[in-house]
Order: C-alpha cells, then sequence, then structure tokens
C-alpha cells in the first residue's frame, strides 16, 4: 500500500494551509529502501540541483507523509532535496516478520540510511525531526558522524525524569510508569502495546480539536501502538556521544510557540550541554506542536533554508561547527 490509497494523511492535511497540500501534481516520489528485511518506506523530492539534502524523521505521532507537507514539499520548492523516512511501526513501512523493533532499530536505520545516501550521491545531509524526531536527528548524527546539521522541533533527553513526568500524560505516570514500562520489558511481555495516546500527551499534538480527532484516527501515525519494549528503549537510550562532546555539526531549534505537549523550557536543559558546536533557537510564532499554522510554518521552513544556506557556507570557508 502506498500514500496514494492511503485517506488519513488527507483528512489531517486538510487542515493545513493550501499551499502546504499534497496532490497529483505535487506529490513525492514513493520509494522502498530495504533494510535488515524491512521495507522502509520513503517520501522522495529529488534536486539533483541541490545543494544539499533534508531527511526527514517523524515523531511517535506522526509518520513521514506528515513531513513531506510541512516540510518536505515546502523545502523542494526552495531548493533543497528532501526525503522522509517511515519508521518501523508507522506510515507505510513494512515491517519485517518477527521483528522486534525497539528505539535503537530507529536510530541504527536513520544512520544506516545516511550511509546509504552518502554512498549514492556525495552531497551534504541535514537532518530535520519532529518531536521524538528531533532527539533522533541527534542520536542519528551521534552515531553516524557524517551529517552537516541537525534541525529538530525538540531535543528531549528522555533519561532526565523532569521531561519524562512532563511529557507522559501525566506527571506521575512518567514518575511509576516509565519504570514500570522498564521492568515489563525485560519480561516475556515486552511486546505487549498500549496506545501512544495514553503513554503520552498526544491529546496536545496538535492545537485544533477537529485536526486531532483526524490525526488520532490515523493508525500510521497518532493512532498508534507502540510496544513496551520500544517504549523502554526509547525512555532509556544512551546516545553514541554525550553533548558535552558532540562536535559533529552545528545544531537548530525550532520551537513552535504555542506548543502544549514540549514547551522550550523542555529541551534548554538539553541544548545548554551542547558546548562544542553552534547551537541556534528559532521560535515559531502561533504554532502548535505538530504545526499546522502560519505563520509559524514559513518561519520554520526559512529558519531551515538559512540554516542549510548558512552551515554550507561556514564548511566553504573551511571554519568548523563549534560555536
Amino acid at each position: 500500500m502506498s500514500y496514494a490509497e492511503q485517506t488519513q494523511w488527507q483528512a489531517i492535511q486538510a487542515f493545513l494551509p493550501p499551499e502546504y497540500r499534497i496532490d497529483s501534481t505535487n506529490a513525492p516520489q514513493e520509494e522502498y529502501w530495504p533494510w535488515r528485511g524491512h521495507q522502509v518506506h520513503l517520501d522522495r523530492y529529488a534536486n539533483p540541483a541541490a545543494a544539499a539534502r533534508v531527511i526527514l524523521f517523524h515523531g511517535v505521532g506522526t509518520n513521514g507523509r506528515q513531513m513531506s507537507t510541512i516540510a518536505g514539499l515546502p523545502l523542494f520548492r526552495q531548493g533543497l532535496e528532501t526525503v522522509a523516512i517511515d519508521m518501523p511501526g508507522y506510515g507505510e513501512t513494512k515491517v519485517a516478520a518477527g521483528a522486534k523493533v525497539r528505539y535503537d532499530t530507529w536510530v541504527e536505520l536513520a544512520s544506516a540510511f545516511i550511509d546509504h545516501e552518502r554512498f549514492r550521491d556525495p552531497r551534504p545531509i541535514f537532518l530535520y525531526g519532529l518531536s521524538a524526531g528531533g532527539m533522533l536527528t541527534y542520536h542519528a548524527a551521534a552515531l553516524n558522524g557524517h551529517v552537516s546539521g541537525i534541525i529538530g522541533m525538540t531535543f528531549l533527553d528522555q533519561r532526565v525524569p523532569r521531561v519524562r513526568e512532563q511529557t507522559a500524560l501525566t506527571p506521575l505516570m512518567g514518575r511509576l510508569g516509565v519504570p514500570m514500562i522498564h521492568a515489563l520489558a525485560r519480561t516475556p511481555l515486552a511486546g505487549l502495546k498500549m496506545p501512544m495516546w495514553l503513554a503520552s500527551k498526544m491529546h496536545t499534538l496538535v492545537n485544533d480539536r477537529a485536526a486531532l480527532k483526524a490525526c488520532l484516527k490515523d493508525p500510521t501515525s497518532a493512532g498508534n501502538w507502540a510496544s513496551l519494549r520500544f517504549l523502554s528503549a526509547y525512555m532509556g537510550y544512551v546516545p553514541a556521544i554525550e553533548p558535552e562532546a558532540f562536535d559533529v555539526c552545528p545544531v537548530l531549534l525550532t520551537q513552535p510557540a504555542a506548543d502544549r505537549w514540549t514547551p522550550l523550557a523542555l529541551s534548554q536543559p538539553f541544548l545548554q550541554r551542547l558546548g562544542r558546536v553552534e547551537v541556534t533557537t528559532r521560535m515559531l510564532d502561533n504554532a502548535g506542536h505538530y504545526p499546522l499554522e502560519e505563520p509559524g510554518l514559513g518561519q520554520m521552513n526559512e529558519a531551515i533554508v538559512a540554516f542549510v544556506e548558512r552551515t554550507l557556507a561556514r564548511q566553504a570557508s573551511g571554519l568548523p561547527a563549534g560555536r
């Protein structure tokens, strides 16, 4: 099945401004990339003339097509090449039979895909991630090392109790539920699944009630169920490089100003630990966690393009990624 045959994303994109909606005249090329038995779905906007490529990562309440609408298509129109990935368990990716998907799987897949893209094309690669995808950009860059820049809508270190408590459905669930998930993930019940709306503040994904209803109806994004195995690995993932030692590339936070799930204060502690690279924050006016609103959407894409151009200019001048 492809997104051409799936209706859920179309219901969601109806809440976006018209210029962000995908139809038959501007749809991305859909591809499948084989990796460890998975058939990983890609939305690609190819542009051989682009100076750089941006790989788009969704979070635990979205999928690759939802990244294509808000960022893939707009960035392509502004001269970049983009490709959005559906991580195993989300979107149109076909999970390998019997596979035990963990958050580590996502990080390793992201790193392997960076290598795949670099092998076929030497142009610089930037990573963009929404929600949990923001930290995924960091984890992938830390593991891989061959990334020119990372852009995140949030950078949430789930090892920090305050972050866990404020992003879980309730603080009590973050405080008591996470240790229980870790314990159960070490038992035969590790494959047991729970809805992401119960594990997190999915009710704050978007700031429009009708749009939220459409999102929660989509089992390939906000309506997804995740295994205790995956959630435990996500909550306790240890990066290949801790932030104090990270010197791979500069970092841009594009923070929605009206984000009711992950406000700026939850990303700042992690970003403040990044002392060896340039870190920039751009607030997105009027935008929710998954942004449907202007001017935030336009500000986000403008900030990404400016970040890419500035980073490429620094690289051409031989300047390091540091502050």
